[in-house]
């Protein structure tokens, strides 16, 4: 038993900690854009590469995850096409055969997790920067929102970083097409982001003048995400 001089003193403390919590919770939105501005405005080099590693290296397992209860699946893989829209003066409908006949660029690198793990895997694909070449981006483009058909999975990102020579479509993994669990038919893949960035079964890729949150991104989560 508490006497009311103890109760209202424990009170008092219990409204100071939720005042404070709840004015830490209004900071960090603001911490988090500085954060972001400090990776895409200081930190980020378009010329910096990520470190590739000897096929030899690669690591046994690669996990997978996904947002929907079961891996996503297409019902008609044939059937399948990657919208290019948004700020472009030709909009594109890309089947996986008209991206694999385009500029193929391959790499051995390590996977970063934000969980804190990494692997070393081989990823196969077209770079961003040969499908906004194809598109012709509007001068208004800024930034690019990635679509999924992964529960309506999404990300945003900053153009610079989108036209990074490490950004990819990726569709082959380790000298294997991409498998359903990693992303098939299409992910978005760089070694230059964390792994929450890499949207997966991509369905769209949208050029836009105003940024896009994303999935976890909307959550609290790095929108930057940069390694």
């Amino acid at each position: 038993m508490i006497d009311r001089r103890d109760f209202v003193r424990l009170a008092a403390g219990v409204g100071a900690a939720s005042l404070a919590a709840a004015g830490l919770r209004r900071l960090l939105p603001g911490f988090s854009r500085l954060n972001d501005w400090v990776g895409e405005s200081i930190l980020y080099s378009p010329t910096r590469l990520a470190r590739e590693y000897d096929t030899a290296e690669r690591t046994a397992r690669l996990p997978s995850y996904f947002i929907s209860r079961t891996t996503p699946l297409l019902q008609d893989p044939a059937a399948w096409r990657l919208r290019v829209e948004g700020l472009v003066r030709k909009p594109l409908s890309l089947s996986l055969d008209d991206l694999q006949r385009m500029p193929r660029t391959s790499y051995t690198v390590k996977h970063h997790c934000v969980e804190g793990w990494t692997a070393i895997a081989t990823w196969h694909g077209v770079p961003m920067s040969a499908i906004a070449a194809r598109c012709e981006l509007l001068p208004e483009a800024r930034y690019v929102r990635f679509d999924s058909f992964d529960s309506g999975y999404s990300n945003g990102w900053d153009l610079a970083s989108a036209m990074h020579p490490q950004t990819i479509l990726a569709y082959g993994l380790n000298d294997n097409p991409l498998p359903p669990a990693h992303g098939a038919p299409l992910r978005l893949y760089a070694p230059t982001k964390l792994g929450y960035k890499m949207t997966k079964y991509l369905v769209s890729v949208t050029f836009t003048a105003e940024r896009w949150g994303g999935y976890w991104e909307d959550q609290g989560y790095p929108w930057f995400a940069g390694v």
